[in-house]
């Protein structure tokens, strides 16, 4: 963690810092405001009434943050409709992602299901069959929980090498919310599982109301353990490509398995073996073969800013290196920052305590010099789990693979203070 004694945790320190790096770090701002027209100088948005508070009556983002967006990469898939964009991580802080810009994937587009038409079905070896209706659903008590939601292919295009620029489009396939909704153990009390028997082998399909079926195989071990189904998220209804009215939350695991606009969870004998757990969302390894039921995402970091997409504009000086951590097997403990590529490493203070299964925020604040960084991020979780690096998962794991890439990120930071993705294994 940060020593408290580092001469950039207060303003005074900042300055003085500031000062004695010279005049290029001016350009950040501080010792400027004597002579700035923005601050000596009456301004247009002072001397004139604003909006009144109707103006805008669902809040959107001013205009000058337009450019915090989700963004696809056209070529990934051949059609929007089944496809993904990214949650724009590097221009985001804190750990909380706004449902407006948190990701999306979809396997046969948005539906728009209203509240009154929604039906929950729970069937198969359960005592008594049961149907839900939204209404029904929110009579019972409920929980909030922050959770993060990867995608198992996030950072999959990373496999071969260096491929896409910008933390957005490299690791952007994950959000950060707080859920609320009712745990599915509940609801499945409520239609009794005496008829399952021993409940040590069984398993529920959960399955979507799109016209993509999507189904996933849960074991009832993890369904009886976290399992949430939601219909808030943020506080707010969920919004149409996050599955309202009701989506599933499987927490720590891959993204395919939070089973969006759910209509159905069926108790069972064994798992379904669908499309999306043979087909899809296995792990293919260098011999050819692939594991199944891969459903937990390993802990994993990346810096967000400085990034491709988050250049340094403000030349040398104090410099903030921050980014996200996570794991879905226990809370991160620490994270790690590189500046040389992984040869030394200086641990970042984390922006609070690390949660289970969900997102955490670190910091590293440092004097930059103006030379080139190889800017890398390392997390460790509360189960002793080190994040790898390419070699070494590469080693276990071989090319062939699409999803639960987890490695260590490189950023090439260069002396202008752009950067660039790069590989250093």
């Amino acid at each position: 963690m940060s020593d408290s004694r580092d001469p950039f945790t207060t303003r005074r320190g900042f300055l003085k810092a500031t000062a004695a790096a010279g005049g290029a770090a001016m350009t950040a701002g501080a010792a400027q405001a004597a002579g700035d027209p923005l601050i000596t100088e009456k301004q247009p948005w002072a001397q004139a009434l604003g909006d009144g508070v109707d103006a805008t009556p669902y809040g959107l983002p001013i205009k000058f943050e337009e450019d915090v967006i989700r963004r696809n990469v056209p070529w990934l898939t051949a059609d929007p409709i089944s496809s993904i964009n990214f949650t724009p991580i590097h221009a985001l802080d804190g750990t909380i992602t706004p449902q407006g810009c948190a990701f999306e994937r979809h396997h046969s587009g948005a539906i728009e299901l209203s509240k009154s038409d929604y039906r929950l079905m729970i069937n198969g070896l359960v005592d008594t069959p049961l149907v839900f209706t939204y209404a029904d659903l929110e009579r019972f008590p409920r929980e909030n929980h922050v959770y993060f939601c990867e995608c198992a292919a996030n950072t999959g295009m990373e496999w071969a090498g260096a491929q896409l620029n910008g933390a957005q489009f490299t690791h952007g396939m994950i959000h950060n919310m707080e859920y609320t909704g009712v745990p599915l153990r509940t609801l499945l009390a409520e239609a009794g599982l005496d008829a399952a028997g021993d409940l040590s082998d069984k398993w529920v399909y959960v399955e979507g109301a799109d016209a993509s079926s999507n189904g996933r195989s849960i074991p009832m071990e993890k369904a009886l353990d976290d399992v949430l189904v939601a219909f808030k998220a943020n506080g707010e209804a969920l919004r149409m490509e996050h599955g309202y009215p009701v989506r599933l939350c499987v927490p720590g695991w891959e993204g395919n398995m939070w089973v969006k606009w759910l209509r159905r969870i069926e108790v069972m004998d064994g798992p379904v073996e669908s499309r999306e757990e043979t087909s899809k969302y296995t792990d293919t390894l260098e011999d050819g073969t692939s594991r199944k039921w891969t459903w937990v995402m390993d802990a994993k970091s990346v810096v967000t800013s400085p990034s491709p997409q988050s250049p340094i504009t403000h030349g040398p000086g104090p410099l903030v290196i921050t980014g996200l951590a996570w794991s879905g097997r226990g809370a991160i403990e620490r994270v790690d920052v590189s500046i040389d590529g992984g040869k030394t490493w200086q641990t970042a203070r984390l922006g609070a305590q690390g949660v289970k299964n969900a997102l955490s925020r670190f910091y590293l604040d440092i004097d930059w010099d103006g030379s080139e960084m190889l800017l890398q991020s390392r997390a460790m979780d509360s189960t002793g789990y080190v994040q790898p690096t390419k070699a070494q998962l590469r080693e276990v794991r071989g090319l062939n693979s699409i999803y639960h890439n987890n490695c260590i990120q490189t950023w090439w930071v260069k002396e202008n203070g752009e950067a660039e993705n790069v590989e250093v294994s």
